[in-house]
């Protein structure tokens, strides 16, 4: 494949070399099946699944924002979580399903970079949420008399200002390196998106150090995040002693939305990164926490009664009929 060298030039800040060895102008995606019925069957069903990921997302956002009840700093992360799993998904939802109806699957070198840094930018960011979202649980039950002054607006909006800042440098530091390996071989991808395991696999020259860098880069941060969020769920369980079985149900209950969660995520990420890659086993993995993870977000969060109770009264009261709103 002939190369257009000024797609890649402002690597050489990194590596000078790059514009004079890189000649992969795009990839070949071999996705997750070459089976042609299997891929007709797939579209319909990651098509649905996309759908539900929209739809189940968005109404979480609409039913937060216009509710009075769910106003609490719980909530305000919440909705921007169902936002990150909206983008994370379509990031690679749309080109997978676009791809089981043609027979030759490509990406452009710019267009894999770009897709490469934005996954890495959502995922990330969903990580560093998650942990916030935890810090808020801790708060809530742990030091429920300070809660709203330790969580207030200001507080949480730079948590979450924290959270993308956090993720934008790592998902630039994963994309620097990996764009500035030369790719002059096999130009064939054994993925449904651009990763940084499978584009390692095509770069010829010796990738050890970039690989120790990138990969264990995700899978330290996967791995740490979700050391310090059991950390804070022990300490939370264990200041449940003192509570009331009362007290102590309903904490628990506020947390097992969220446990739920991030065992879904964090453990597809943690076996993804922190091990060898074997093709056929990450890209059903990768399925796992790119897809079904943000579809079942919303069902897990909306299983809760305020929230339940919130959508209910919201979309029971705001009903339109003949183009006009009737309360």
């Amino acid at each position: 494949v002939v190369s257009s060298v000024n797609i890649v030039c402002f690597s050489q800040i990194i590596n000078p070399d790059v514009c004079n060895t890189n000649n992969a102008s795009k990839f070949i995606l071999l996705g997750l099946s070459q089976d042609q019925e299997l891929q007709q069957v797939c579209f319909v069903l990651f098509l649905l699944f996309y759908v539900v990921i929209i739809l189940g997302n968005l109404l979480i956002i609409i039913t937060i924002k216009l509710s009075e009840r769910l106003n609490s700093p719980m909530y305000f992360f919440l909705r921007y979580l169902s936002f990150v799993d909206i983008c994370y998904s379509s990031v690679t939802a749309p080109k997978l399903i676009a791809d089981f109806l043609v027979e030759r699957k490509t990406i452009s070198f710019v267009g894999c970079i770009a897709q490469l840094f934005v996954v890495h930018f959502f995922g990330c960011t969903e990580i560093f949420l998650l942990m916030v979202m935890a810090y808020d649980r801790y708060i809530a039950i742990c030091k429920p008399l300070h809660y709203m002054t330790i969580m207030n607006k200001h507080v949480c909006s730079w948590m979450v200002v924290a959270s993308w800042a956090g993720a934008f440098v790592h998902s630039m530091v994963q994309t620097l390196l990996t764009m500035q390996l030369p790719f002059c071989g096999p130009n064939e991808i054994d993925h449904y998106f651009c990763d940084v395991h499978p584009l390692l696999k095509l770069a010829c020259t010796d990738t050890y150090i970039v690989n120790v860098i990138v990969v264990d880069n995700s899978g330290m941060i996967s791995l740490s995040c979700l050391v310090v969020l059991v950390v804070s769920y022990v300490v939370i369980l264990v200041s449940l002693k003192t509570c009331s079985s009362k007290g102590r149900l309903k904490a628990l209950s506020i947390c097992a939305s969220h446990i739920t969660v991030v065992i879904l995520f964090f453990g597809p990420c943690i076996f993804i990164y922190m091990r060898p890659s074997t093709p056929s086993e990450d890209k059903m993995v990768t399925v796992f926490y790119t897809i079904s993870t943000p579809m079942l977000n919303p069902l897990i969060y909306t299983l809760r009664n305020e929230v339940k109770n919130a959508m209910k009264k919201l979309w029971s009261r705001e009903v339109i009929v003949g183009g006009k709103l009737k309360m």
